[in-house]
């Protein structure tokens, strides 16, 4: 259960972080764009964490 949980969470922060770069390219904001890699990075490692628990079970 833990494991679709963490893949949603991560993929909704891939989506958010993604936005928050295009929105930043579009307005110049160098600091939001920087905020939406950053965003999308989180998400990318929760989805990874969702990964793992798959594979291993939620024991993680």
């Amino acid at each position: 259960m833990g494991e679709l949980k963490d893949k949603a969470k991560g993929i909704g922060n891939e989506i958010v972080g993604n936005l928050k770069q295009a929105a930043g390219k579009i307005s110049g904001d160098h600091r939001l764009q920087a905020e939406g890699i950053a965003q999308e990075r989180k998400g990318e490692g929760q989805n990874l964490k969702g990964k793992v628990k798959g594979a291993i079970g939620d024991k993680v």
